[in-house]
């Protein structure tokens, strides 16, 4: 769970009203701030059902990050997938800045994973430097357009996605499709308006996997405000994501 942001923070420096916070650098080769403040937190099993679990952890007031967070996410088995529920409450005495994404791999059964196809509904991305810290945004072309499913194979992906297309029921819509019609597609809720898309040939036991990480703000938000909300003291905010199958 990357939270209280995603993705990267440059050289971990941010402003918060009048101070100037310095966060640690958990990303050495880049010199970033990397995925918030609970990757490496163990979570407690707060409640569990026969289709569901809700994990609870607290991104507690530490350097660079003055304020007191109540995290949860419930995963939800579904007929077709997994349904997933976060919420974040503020327990601190004055706003608190949060974004919110997850980090999940995907990939289908047997199927060479070089032929896979896929689709992301996105009509921008973002350009970024050599520390992947974004420079500009961009109307997607060539390998960034994926708004017609592309292989797999043919892709070098460590890209984030923003202007993503709403179906008619407000869901974002991600799909990776196998030769012989069979999907996972990553749904995005309300609140999630951005995607980054990672192409990783040394996940453990696996040829070639890609990440489709739902996020309620992109890289540098603590800087540039995008995305970023402030929950007020005692405020609490959630956001749905999901996976569904079709076999």
């Amino acid at each position: 769970m990357l939270v209280p942001w995603p993705n990267r923070i440059r050289d971990g420096i941010w402003i918060d009203g009048d101070e100037t916070r310095a966060l640690a650098i958990t990303e050495p080769k880049l010199r970033n701030a990397s995925h918030g403040l609970l990757r490496f937190t163990a979570y407690e099993i707060a409640e569990r059902t026969a289709d569901s679990v809700l994990l609870r952890a607290d991104v507690v007031p530490q350097t660079g990050y003055p304020y007191l967070l109540e995290t949860s996410v419930r995963y939800t088995l579904t007929a077709d997938g997994i349904e997933v529920e976060h919420v974040i409450a503020n327990r601190s005495a004055t706003p608190a800045p949060v974004a919110l994404g997850a980090h999940p791999y995907l990939t289908i059964g047997d199927a060479d994973p070089s032929e896979l196809r896929l689709r992301i509904p996105a009509e921008t991305f973002f350009e970024t430097d050599d520390r992947m810290l974004p420079v500009g945004e961009s109307p997607v072309a060539g390998g960034t357009d994926l708004r017609m499913p592309r292989r797999l194979g043919d892709l070098a992906l460590d890209t984030g996605f923003a202007t993503l297309r709403r179906d008619a029921d407000g869901r974002v819509r991600s799909t990776l499709a196998a030769p012989d019609g069979r999907t996972a597609t990553l749904w995005q809720g309300p609140g999630l308006d951005y995607v980054q898309a990672f192409t990783n040939d040394k996940y453990p036991g696996r040829p070639l996997v890609v990440a489709l990480e739902p996020m309620s703000a992109p890289a540098e938000a603590f800087n540039s405000g995008r995305g970023l909300r402030r929950l007020g003291p005692g405020e609490s905010w959630s956001a749905q994501w999901g996976v569904s199958l079709t076999v």
